[in-house]
């Protein structure tokens, strides 16, 4: 159990660390897709995957009980869907700037391969497959014995909450120009 949990803690990081490069940097800040015609929808894709992180940080990893843990993989399931809507109209939505880098397409591979790696390691502790059928395990109640597992999603929560309500909020003129002001004041590019 404790060489899973690392892994799954490892791949989580992983992916904050290049989702938030991704997802903060360049889609907001660099190309500010949400303010491109062709990226609008791109946008709202990336919106709802943001909204859906947080929630699955809750209910997936720190699931109490057996609805809660299959709210979280609801939440993975509509995630699941989301990203193959949004990977479908990339090629669209990136026109106006020559199409998606190839670069940024392999950070994408990346970005998307450790967030499920991190959710397949958790899924199989949270699994046992006995005599009796498949059983889910509860291992919130253990997992204060690995507390740098759960200082790790605790702490994600909050800043997961602030990039979906930033992704949120720049669909809104008022705060997308609140938001244009203060990249504009401190040159951020």
């Amino acid at each position: 159990m404790e060489t899973a949990l690392m892994t799954s803690l490892i791949l989580i990081f992983l992916f904050a660390l290049l989702a938030t490069y991704d997802g903060f940097y360049l889609h907001l800040v660099k190309y500010r897709l949400y303010e491109q015609a062709e990226s609008k929808f791109e946008h709202i894709t990336h919106t709802v995957r943001a909204i859906l992180f947080p929630l699955t940080l809750i209910f997936f990893y720190l699931s109490t009980n057996d609805v809660i843990f299959y709210i979280g993989v609801s939440m993975i399931v509509l995630d699941i869907i989301t990203l193959g809507i949004d990977a479908y109209s990339e090629t669209e939505s990136r026109k106006f700037m020559g199409g998606l880098p190839r670069w940024e397409y392999i950070l994408h591979l990346f970005v998307n391969g450790f967030h499920f790696a991190a959710i397949a390691v958790f899924l199989v502790l949270k699994i046992e497959i006995n005599d009796t059928g498949i059983e889910i395990v509860h291992i919130v109640d253990n997992i204060s014995s690995y507390p740098a597992f759960l200082w790790l999603i605790q702490n994600l929560i909050p800043g997961a909450i602030i990039m979906s309500l930033l992704h949120l909020v720049l669909m809104l003129e008022k705060p997308r120009k609140l938001w244009h002001t203060f990249l504009n004041k401190f040159s951020i590019k």
